[in-house]
C-alpha cells in the first residue's frame, strides 16, 4: 500500500471503504457535498482547476474526470449510498437553468438528492419557494465564486422562505482557498441574526475560519458543518492544520458534522477523505467510531430524512 494519498492501487480504494462501512456497521456513506453539473458548466469548472485560476490559488490535479454515468457508478462502487448534486449560480438568470438540470439529474439517479441553487436577483424568493414545493432537499450557495454577499437585500426574502421551510443549504462562505471581499464569518453571523432558523451546512468546516464557524454551529440549532476536504493532507498544506484546541468541541458536535468530499473535483482518491476522518480518533478520543458513524451516515440521513437506495 502506498503511503502517498494520491496513489491507490487498483481495487484498494473500494476495499478500504467497504472495510470502514463493515467495521462501523453503517449501510454506506452519505456524502452531502458532491458536484454534478451540466456538461458545459462542468467543462468550465474543470478548466478553472486545470489552470489553477485566481479562485484556486495552486495546482489542483483532478483525480476523477468522466461523464456523469461513470462518476455516479464510481460513487456506488465506493459504497456511497446517497449524495448531492450541488450546482451554484455565479450570475443572474443562471440559477433556474441549473435547477432544471439538477431536477433531471435526480430523476435519472435515485441516489442523488434533489438539489437547487439561487442568486441575488429579482424573483429569487419565488423560484426558491417553487423548488422547495417541487421537492428540492438541499440548496448550494458559493459566495466566493458567486461574488455576492449573503446579506444582499435581493436575497432576504429567499432566506426567509428557506428558514421557514428548514430546507438545508450548503454554504461556502469560509475564506478558503482564496479570500475575497465576500467571504468570511462576519456576513454569515449577520445573516443568522436576521434568520436564526436557517439550516446552514458550512462547507469545508468553514476553513480557514474554523473557530468562528464552529462557534456558529454551537450557538444555532440548525447550523452544521461538512467535512469537505478538511483534515486531508492537501487541504492542510493549503490552509493550515485544523487547530488541535478545537477538537474537543468538534467531538461534542457529533450530531452536527456531515461527510462531504467535493467529488469529483478532488486532487486525491475519494478514500483519502474517509481515511483522514478515521485518523482523527488518534488525535482525540471523542472522534472515534461513534463519532464516525454519525458523520459518515446518520447525521445526513437524519437531516434529509433519507434511506439508502438499492437495499
Amino acid at each position: 500500500m502506498s503511503s502517498d494519498p494520491s496513489v491507490v492501487e487498483e481495487g484498494e480504494e473500494r476495499i478500504r471503504l467497504e472495510t470502514t462501512c463493515t467495521r462501523l456497521g453503517i449501510p454506506g456513506f452519505f456524502d452531502i457535498h458532491t458536484h454534478f453539473l451540466p456538461p458545459q458548466v462542468m467543462a468550465k469548472v474543470r478548466a478553472v482547476f486545470d489552470s489553477a485560476g485566481p479562485l484556486i490559488g495552486r495546482p489542483w490535479p483532478l483525480t476523477y474526470r468522466d461523464d456523469d454515468d461513470v462518476l455516479v457508478e464510481t460513487l456506488r462502487s465506493f459504497g456511497v449510498r446517497r449524495f448531492s448534486a450541488l450546482a451554484y449560480a455565479h450570475k443572474p438568470d443562471m440559477a433556474e437553468f441549473l435547477n432544471e438540470w439538477s431536477a433531471g439529474f435526480a430523476d435519472r439517479h435515485p441516489e442523488a438528492l434533489r438539489c437547487g441553487t439561487f442568486y441575488p436577483e429579482p424573483g429569487a424568493a419565488a423560484y426558491v419557494r417553487k423548488r422547495i414545493e417541487a421537492g428540492v432537499e438541499l440548496f448550494k450557495v458559493h459566495v466566493q465564486v458567486g461574488a455576492f454577499h449573503v446579506t444582499d437585500p435581493l436575497l432576504d426574502e429567499a432566506w426567509g422562505v428557506l428558514a421557514e421551510a428548514r430546507t438545508p443549504i450548503v454554504l461556502h462562505a469560509g475564506s478558503g482557498p482564496v479570500p475575497t471581499e465576500f467571504t468570511g464569518p462576519g456576513p454569515v453571523e449577520e445573516l443568522l441574526r436576521r434568520h436564526p432558523d436557517l439550516a446552514l451546512v458550512m462547507a469545508h468546516m468553514g476553513a480557514p475560519e474554523y473557530a468562528e464557524f464552529l462557534s456558529m454551529a454551537e450557538r444555532y440549532d440548525n447550523v452544521r458543518l461538512d467535512t469537505t476536504m478538511a483534515f486531508t493532507e492537501f487541504f492542510e498544506e493549503m490552509g493550515g492544520r485544523y487547530p488541535p484546541g478545537l477538537l474537543p468541541r468538534l467531538a461534542d458536535l457529533a450530531d452536527k458534522v456531515l461527510l462531504g468530499s467535493d467529488f469529483p473535483n478532488i486532487p486525491y482518491p475519494y478514500a483519502h477523505q474517509v481515511d483522514a476522518l478515521e485518523r482523527l480518533g488518534e488525535r482525540h478520543p471523542g472522534l472515534g467510531d461513534d463519532w464516525l458513524r454519525r458523520v459518515l451516515w446518520h447525521n445526513a440521513a437524519e437531516l434529509i430524512d433519507a434511506n439508502p437506495i438499492g437495499e
